[in-house]
C-alpha cells in the first residue's frame, strides 16, 4: 500500500472525516497491525502513554508504507517537546489543556518556522524530511498541507474562552476531551451530566461559527452517528489497549460459555 498524496489537513479541509486510533502501549507490532487495518491516523499518546520521541519513531517506522498518518499528543504545551516530535515526523500535534487564545497561539508558533512561528530549524537533518532527502518538498508543503495543529478543550476555562481559541490563526482543529472536562467541572466520571453536555455543545457551536474543524471521542451523549451528524472531522473512538482488552474478554467469555 502506498501513502496517500493528500495530507490530513487537506483531507479535513475537503470535508473528509479522519477515523483514528490511540496508541498507548508503545508496541511497534501493534502500531503496524492497526495501521495496516486502515485507520486514517494513529495518535501516539505521549501525555498518558510511555512513549519517548525515539520510541515514537519506532511506531512510525512500523506504520510506514500505509495510509495511516502518524500524529502525537504531546505531554504539554511545551515548545521543545513539540519541536522534537515534529522533527521525528508526525503530521499532527495535539496539545492538551489549551485554556485560552494565548496558549493556542503559543502552540501554533511552536509548530511553525520563522517568521510565522518559533520552531527551531534543523529540517535538513531530521527524520521529518527523510534526513534532508526530501527537504524542499517538506518545507514547501508540510505546514500548508500536512500538519494539523490540534488544541484540546478539556477545562471549564477553555470552554469559557473557546470562541477566542477557535479564532486563533493556525489552529486547525479543536478536540473535545470530555473526561477531563467533566472532572474539571466537578462531574468526575459523569460525562452524561447536562452541564457537561452544555459545555461540549458550546465548543461545537464555536467551531461551526469560526470554521474550525472539530474532533472528539464517543461518549454517553455523543454516539458515533451523533459525532458525524454534528460535523466532527476527527474521531478517535478506538485505542490499542481497549481493542485488545475487549477482544480478549469477548473471546475468553465465548470459550468458557462454549
Amino acid at each position: 500500500m502506498t501513502a496517500s498524496p493528500a495530507g490530513p489537513k487537506a483531507r479535513i479541509a475537503s470535508g473528509e472525516i479522519l477515523y483514528g486510533v490511540w496508541l498507548e502501549l508503545g508496541a511497534p507490532a501493534v502500531a503496524e497491525i492497526l495501521a495496516g487495518v486502515g485507520y486514517d491516523c494513529a495518535m501516539i499518546d505521549m501525555e498518558h502513554g510511555p512513549h519517548s520521541p525515539s520510541e515514537a519513531i519506532g511506531l512510525m517506522q512500523a506504520m510506514r508504507g500505509t495510509d495511516c498518518r502518524p500524529m502525537a499528543r504531546v505531554p504539554s504545551n511545551d515548545a521543545v517537546a513539540i519541536k522534537r516530535i515534529l522533527d521525528a515526523g508526525v503530521q499532527g500535534v495535539m496539545v492538551p489543556s489549551v485554556d485560552d487564545a494565548e496558549q493556542a497561539a503559543a502552540a501554533v508558533a511552536a509548530c511553525r518556522y520563522p517568521p510565522r512561528g518559533k520552531r527551531g530549524y534543523a529540517a535538513s537533518i531530521v527524520r521529518a524530511s527523510r534526513y534532508g532527502l526530501e527537504l524542499e518538498r517538506y518545507l514547501e508543503r508540510f505546514e500548508r498541507e500536512d500538519l494539523l495543529v490540534i488544541c484540546q478543550i478539556e477545562t471549564v476555562r477553555a470552554v469559557e474562552n473557546v470562541e477566542a481559541i477557535a479564532a486563533v490563526e493556525g489552529v486547525d482543529l479543536l478536540f473535545v476531551g470530555p473526561n477531563d472536562l467533566a472532572a474539571d467541572a466537578g462531574f468526575f466520571g459523569r460525562l452524561d451530566a447536562p452541564e457537561v453536555d452544555a459545555m461540549v455543545t458550546r465548543v461545537e457551536e464555536a467551531c461551526a461559527r469560526a470554521g474550525r474543524a472539530l474532533g472528539g471521542i464517543v461518549s454517553p451523549n455523543r454516539s458515533l452517528a451523533e459525532l458525524k451528524a454534528r460535523g466532527y472531522r476527527m474521531i478517535l473512538r478506538d485505542a490499542d489497549v481497549s481493542l485488545l482488552r475487549e477482544a480478549a474478554r469477548a473471546s475468553l467469555a465465548a470459550q468458557r460459555e462454549g
